[in-house]
C-alpha cells in the first residue's frame, strides 16, 4: 500500500501531509521529530493501514511544507500545536489518537492537556509518546541543539545516506532499504547543487527562546488520556529518573501510563520492525 500525498492550507501556512488506510477508518496522528518529516513513518502507517487513517503532517519547515518568514515565532510548540487544530479542521477530524515521536510526542501532549487550546480538550484519544517525556536531559538537548543548526550539506545523496547511518543509529536497526528510503524521503538539494537534509536550519530557534518549552509537567499533569511511553533503552534525551516520576504523576497517578523501554534503541525507536510495531497497534486497539 502506498500513501496518497496531499496539502492543507492551516492559517497562513501550507501544510503538507501524507494520508494511509480508509477515509472513514479510526483517525491516527502521526507526527515526527525535530530535523525529520512524516515520511519517517511510512513503514508504521502501512501496518496500522488496514485498520486505522494515519495522517503523517511535515511540519513547517520540514519536508514539503512551508517554511516560516518569522522563525523565531513560528517554530514553537504553540504554532505547531495550532497547525495541528487547524489540520484536523480542515480535514473534519472530531478525535484521533496520538503517535509522537520526539517534538511529536511534545506537540500532542500540548494538544491533548488543552491549556492553551481548550478547543481541543478532549479530541486526543490517547498518546503515545515515542522517547519522548516532560523534562528531558539538558546535555541532549545541547547535541541536538549543535547538529541540526548546522545541517551538513554533499556532493552525492550516498555520501548523505552514509551520514544519515551514522547520525541516526540510535534510530535501532533499520534494513538497507530502510536507510536509503529515509534519505531519499528526507534530502534536498541546494543552489550550489548539494544534497542536505529537507528542513530550514532556523528551526533550532525554539531552543533560544526565552521560556524553555520543554518543561512540560504542567501539560503532563494535565493529562487523562491513555498515554504509552516508548524509551530507546540508551536514550540520552529522556532518563530513567524522568520515567519514574511520570509513573506517579498526571496518567501516571490514574493508572493510565504505560512505559516499554526499546532494546537496541536510543533516541529514538524508528517504529520500522514488527515487535515495536505491536506495541503501537495493541496500544491503540486497547482504547479504540
Amino acid at each position: 500500500m502506498s500513501p496518497s500525498s496531499h496539502y492543507l492550507q492551516c492559517g497562513r501556512f501550507n501544510l503538507h501531509y501524507t494520508a494511509w488506510g480508509p477515509q472513514d477508518a479510526p483517525v491516527v496522528i502521526a507526527w515526527h521529530g525535530l530535523a525529520r518529516t512524516g515520511r519517517d513513518f511510512d513503514s508504521l502507517a502501512q501496518q496500522l493501514a488496514p485498520d486505522y487513517r494515519v495522517i503523517c503532517p511535515d511540519t513547517i519547515g520540514r519536508g514539503l511544507s512551508q517554511w516560516s518568514h518569522d522563525p523565531d515565532n513560528d517554530y514553537c510548540l504553540a504554532r505547531y500545536a495550532r497547525l495541528a487544530l487547524d489540520l484536523m479542521e480542515g480535514l473534519h477530524i472530531e478525535r484521533a489518537h496520538w503517535v509522537g515521536t520526539s517534538m511529536g510526542g511534545a506537540i500532542g501532549m500540548v494538544c491533548a492537556a488543552g491549556l492553551d487550546l481548550p478547543e481541543l480538550k478532549g479530541r486526543i484519544q490517547s498518546l503515545l509518546l515515542n522517547d519522548m517525556a516532560p523534562e528531558l536531559a539538558q546535555a541532549a538537548i545541547e547535541r541536538i541543539k549543535a547538529y541540526a543548526g548546522t545541517p551538513l550539506a554533499f556532493d552525492t545523496v550516498p555520501e548523505l545516506e552514509a551520514f544519515f547511518r551514522q547520525a541516526y543509529a540510535p534510530f535501532g536497526w533499520q534494513t538497507d532499504a530502510q536507510w536509503r528510503h529515509l534519505t531519499e524521503t528526507s534530502t534536498r538539494r541546494l543552489p550550489d547543487g548539494r544534497v542536505t537534509p529537507h528542513y530550514d536550519p532556523a528551526i533550532v530557534r525554539q531552543f533560544f527562546r526565552p521560556q524553555p518549552e520543554y518543561d512540560m509537567w504542567a501539560q503532563y499533569d494535565a493529562l487523562s488520556l491513555p498515554v504509552m511511553v516508548l524509551r530507546g533503552a540508551s536514550s540520552d534525551l529522556v532518563l530513567p529518573p524522568t520515567l519514574q516520576a511520570m509513573q506517579s504523576r498526571g496518567p501516571g497517578a490514574l493508572g493510565r501510563l504505560q512505559v516499554h523501554e526499546i532494546a537496541g534503541c536510543g533516541h529514538a525507536p524508528a517504529l520500522n520492525v514488527p515487535a515495536q510495531w505491536r506495541l503501537v497497534s495493541d496500544f491503540l486497539s486497547s482504547v479504540r
